[in-house]
């Protein structure tokens, strides 16, 4: 099953892609001129539908090419609409389409502005400069101007298309800087750029309007498929199929490897994660200091082991693990808060290597594998599912080889090299399979960032993985991604969002609901 479906709603698409796209679809005998109609109809119509943001007028920047005409059709249909409308083009026009425009415009009795319009101008300001494309930083007046604008008049800018200034791939803004929209007015599928976490400041509130492009040409995308995930997708969310005669060995088998004495409640945080999932088994290997009193929070978890500290004070889960039987698990995980390791991955992860189940990689444990003597590279070693989790700090640390990239790319890059799914947290997190495929949430909230989230995280994806694993369903990057929007959601939802403890007790109740199909 393909999830999220791969249509105009949730693709993520490339300069390269959307530019291809277009090229067929005007090749096809679409007018330019239509196209343009088409684009200008549907931005001026969001625009009227927030009549009061136009009431001190609007002042159009217009720019060289066809993002300058999208930009001239909302201001002559905004102009019929009765608003006061006025045109400023800091640049030559060189599309001879964009020139037919304003000249109409200037006919029509728009004002046009001769000098640098007032940064503190009251009118909502529509940029409409440069659009998709844009790879060289803006003229230095031009961004000094929008730099300022931002300052004196915060909120009073909407782009079009692309926010003037940024890279439409990676979302990053050109040496400079540029514009900073309240709101982006984003024609046809969505571009990659405007997701990424270097683009949220810039981009303000990304609105998607479709002129209608035929889902023959969307159909037609090639690989990779980058995805963007929202909180309506839960409505399609796929859950794992137990059988209804299943017992509670048959709906996952869970063991966790976490806290250390420095870290005790991150322990709790992952079990609570665990227990959230609907898991049907869970066992765990805690610190001492942990062990004796679990059971008065999580009755329900099944003790494996009270472990020592060690000489720094992380968790010594190497001897241990060494004599374990990992035969009856579905999925394993390591790593909250379990501390420095000394070193010694090296000796103690070779059980991890031949372990029949999904493993989930999180936190100190990726730290350990950083620093061990194969760092990444161990991970290609393993037959069997993996997971990791990292944040930017981690995945620096154990893919330093990935220096330069952004997120989206770089956790593509990972896991195509490492075989394991990649879950490259941020404030727009991105889970990146093996096979291509990538998964961006969209709909997130900054709550997400708080302490012990991450923990909670964790341990939610292992017991959702071990469930479909149980199910006989491969865990790959579709059922990490899901897992991550049921986090995101219930981060986001939660009416009592003080703590990741509070939290938990909305991802629990918010899995129940999905997974009985309430």
């Amino acid at each position: 099953m393909v999830w999220p479906p791969l249509d105009a709603e949730h693709w993520l698409v490339s300069a390269e892609q959307m530019l291809a796209l277009e090229q067929e679809w005007l090749g096809s005998g679409l007018p330019v001129a239509a196209l343009m109609e088409a684009v200008g109809q549907a931005m001026a119509e969001w625009c009227l539908q927030r009549r009061k943001r136009l009431e001190q007028g609007v002042l159009v920047l217009v720019g060289p090419g066809h993002n300058g005409g999208d930009g001239l059709v909302v201001a002559r249909l905004l102009l019929h609409a009765g608003v006061e409308v006025r045109l400023w083009a800091p640049l030559p026009l060189r599309q001879a389409l964009t020139q037919a425009h304003w000249r109409h415009l200037q006919w029509l009795g728009a004002t046009v502005l001769e000098t640098e319009p007032d940064p503190r101008d009251s009118a909502l300001w529509v940029e409409a400069l440069f659009g998709l494309g844009q790879h060289r930083p803006l003229p230095e007046g031009l961004a000094l101007l929008l730099g300022e604008r931002e300052r004196v008049q915060s909120g009073r800018l909407i782009s079009l298309d692309v926010p003037a200034g940024m890279h439409s791939n990676h979302g990053r803004m050109e040496a400079g800087g540029g514009a900073v929209a309240s709101d982006t007015l984003c024609v046809g599928l969505v571009k990659r750029g405007l997701v990424q976490d270097a683009a949220l400041a810039n981009v303000g509130r990304l609105h998607r309007l479709d002129p209608g492009v035929p889902p023959k040409l969307i159909n037609q995308l090639g690989a990779p498929a980058v995805l963007r995930v929202m909180a309506k997708d839960l409505e399609t969310l796929p859950v794992p199929q137990d059988a209804p005669t299943a017992m509670k060995y048959q709906r996952g088998r869970v063991l966790l490897m976490a806290g250390s004495e420095s870290y005790r409640g991150a322990a709790l945080l992952a079990a609570h994660g665990a227990m959230a999932s609907g898991v049907g088994s869970l066992k765990a290997a805690l610190p001492d200091a942990v062990a004796d009193a679990i059971w008065q929070w999580i009755p329900e978890l099944v003790l494996s082991a009270g472990l020592p500290a060690t000489a720094s004070g992380g968790l010594a889960w190497g001897p241990w693990l060494a004599d374990a039987d990992l035969s009856r698990l579905d999925a394993l995980l390591l790593g909250p808060g379990i501390g420095a390791l000394d070193g010694q991955w090296d000796d103690w992860a070779e059980p991890l290597v031949a372990f029949e189940g999904l493993l989930v990689l999180d936190a100190d444990g990726l730290n350990a594998l950083a620093a061990s003597k194969q760092g990444w590279r161990w991970l290609c070693r393993r037959e069997f599912p993996t997971w990791i989790t990292p944040h930017r700090s981690e995945f620096a640390r154990l893919f330093p080889d990935s220096s330069g990239r952004e997120p989206l790319d770089s956790a593509q890059w990972a896991a195509a090299e490492s075989g394991t799914v990649v879950l490259h947290k941020g404030a727009h997190s991105v889970i990146a399979d093996p096979n291509g495929v990538v998964h961006q949430l969209v709909d997130t909230s900054v709550q997400v960032a708080r302490t012990g989230l991450g923990d909670l995280l964790a341990g939610f994806a292992v017991g959702w993985g071990a469930r479909c694993w149980a199910c006989g369903e491969e865990p790959r990057g579709t059922a990490l991604a899901a897992a991550a929007l049921l986090h995101a959601e219930a981060s986001r939802t939660s009416e009592n969002a003080s703590s990741a403890s509070e939290i938990a007790k909305t991802l629990a109740e918010l899995t129940r609901r999905i997974c009985a199909n309430e």
